[in-house]
């Protein structure tokens, strides 16, 4: 195990700094400072080697946590990477983007502040890119079997490295000009830079998987000759319907949905030509919804120079600390600052948007909210409370509802849940035969953690179909739930 005293020695949780928010904002960089070395080793010392280390169901993945906190204690960097790698196809993914609900079951967390896991995660990946420890694997033999993957998100290209390295000829179809789905487009620059992501596909291409980015399923290729054509396909499209906000004004120029944003904002810092592009320049900028893709678009915004930047939340600001409903090793729900909350705005809860107001123009002017009261179980805006915000830019980040259904209905027969989302079995497979899915798709909106292990889990029981076994892992059932969340 690591330091046997390390928790008792060392008992302050430590990270690396962010940059000062003066310096970050004007590049979009990645906000923390590289870390150090000796903080990294005495915080992995603080591990304990639980009996029973809670830190493995409070990750999908199941991460062999205790184990490469140990040997990053040692300074075994390349041993640590291996035992990450045999859960975790992408760790400077998830070291970056997962909330980390490891760390909210972390045994030590009880009466101390948890072991930084995530910290840890991320510092053994970069330093084995930067070791050239991390290297193609490719398969010792071919199956002569065919898989087409449609989408290149996290589950996507977890499936598709997974079902390569088992012998598949692997074709990965996006809709998109690039591969990497929301890693690509849906995540700023200032969160993960897209050279983790090149990495990483570079070392699948040499692995043998077939990239192809610019192909839309449904309309370039039908869903049914896709079927025809391969031995098996995954469906990894996410949730990409986003949740609508049908009030009066909605039509007005400069209100739009949050990954029109972002997504425009990624291609312009690729290097692509955005004609008319949304940017918050210059502007008084309204992002409705208080979750991940709201803080990223806060962050895009201030680095575009807005002129003041609003954030409305619905629902009451959590508890600052784990509230007592929600005791250890569950997921607390809290208030939490992010780093583009640092930088700037405005944070207002219980806020319902009753209304976008306009000018001559047709153009957004301001929005008229109202505070927020529960009434038989609902939220409706209470009567009286009605003040306007001036706004030039509107974002509506509340949230996704389930994957585009129409062409998967018509041209697979697949069936969907109650809640939107492609309906499944315990082996992943949709209503229609050979077809899996994996992911937002089947799951709906959820962690970039369980995309992956839900990548890896399809592969494997696609694996299975094709050749009647399988030696892949298999980590989660469709149903799992990691500690302290729900199922989507």
């Amino acid at each position: 195990m690591a330091d046997p005293k390390g928790f008792l020695k060392v008992t302050d949780r430590e990270l690396p700094p962010r940059r000062p928010v003066p310096v970050r904002i004007m590049d979009w960089k990645e906000v923390y400072e590289p870390g150090d070395s000796a903080v990294l080793r005495r915080q992995a010392g603080r591990c304990m080697d639980c009996g029973i280390p809670f830190c493995h169901k409070g990750c999908p993945l199941g991460n062999l946590i205790p184990e490469w906190n140990d040997l990053t204690w040692r300074g075994e960097g390349r041993s640590a990477i291996e035992r990450l790698h045999a859960t975790n196809n992408f760790p400077e993914f998830t070291g970056r983007l997962c909330p980390a609900p490891c760390e909210s079951s972390c045994v030590l967390g009880i009466n101390q502040p948890a072991v930084t896991i995530k910290q840890i995660e991320v510092s053994i990946i970069d330093e084995a890119f930067a070791s050239g420890w991390v290297e193609p694997e490719p398969p010792g033999r071919l199956t002569g079997k065919t898989v087409a993957v449609v989408g290149s998100g996290p589950a996507g290209l977890a499936a598709a490295q997974q079902l390569t390295r088992a012998g598949h000829t692997v074709a990965v179809f996006e809709r998109d000009d690039r591969i990497g789905g929301l890693l690509r487009y849906g995540i700023p620059d200032f969160k993960m830079e897209k050279r983790h992501l090149e990495y990483r596909l570079r070392q699948m291409q040499d692995e043998g998987t077939r990239f192809r980015a610019g192909v839309e399923i449904g309309t370039d290729i039908s869903w049914s000759d896709l079927r025809a054509r391969y031995d098996a396909v995954v469906i990894a499209t996410g949730a990409t319907v986003p949740r609508e906000l049908s009030i009066p004004g909605r039509d007005l120029a400069g209100v739009h949905m949050a990954m029109e944003y972002l997504v425009e904002s990624n291609k312009a810092l690729a290097g692509d030509s955005v004609p008319n592009q949304i940017t918050a320049e210059g502007k008084h900028v309204v992002v409705i919804g208080g979750g991940d893709t709201g803080a990223d678009c806060i962050g895009t915004a201030h680095r575009q120079g807005a002129l003041s930047v609003t954030n409305l939340a619905i629902g009451k600001q959590p508890p600052g600390a784990r509230p007592e409903h929600q005791p250890w090793p569950m997921t607390p729900t809290v208030f939490e600052v992010q780093s583009a909350h640092e930088e700037g705005g405005e944070r207002s809860y219980l806020a319902s948007t009753v209304e976008f107001l306009g000018n001559g123009g047709g153009e957004v002017r301001a929005l008229r909210v109202a505070e927020t009261e529960f009434l038989d179980g609902r939220r409706v805006p209470k009567s009286g409370t009605e003040r306007e915000i001036p706004a030039d830019l509107v974002l509506i980040a509340m949230g996704f509802t389930g994957p585009e259904r129409t062409l998967l209905e018509e041209q697979l027969g697949a069936q969907f849940t109650t809640r939107g989302n492609v309906e499944r079995e315990n082996d992943y497979q949709t209503t229609a035969p050979g077809v899996f899915v994996a992911g937002d798709a089947g799951r709906g909106q959820s962690l970039i953690v369980w995309a992956i292990a839900e990548g890896r889990a399809a592969a494997a029981c696609v694996d299975e179909y094709l050749m009647g076994e399988t030696a892949l892992p298999a980590p989660v059932h469709p149903n799992d739930v990691a500690i302290g969340l729900q199922p989507a």
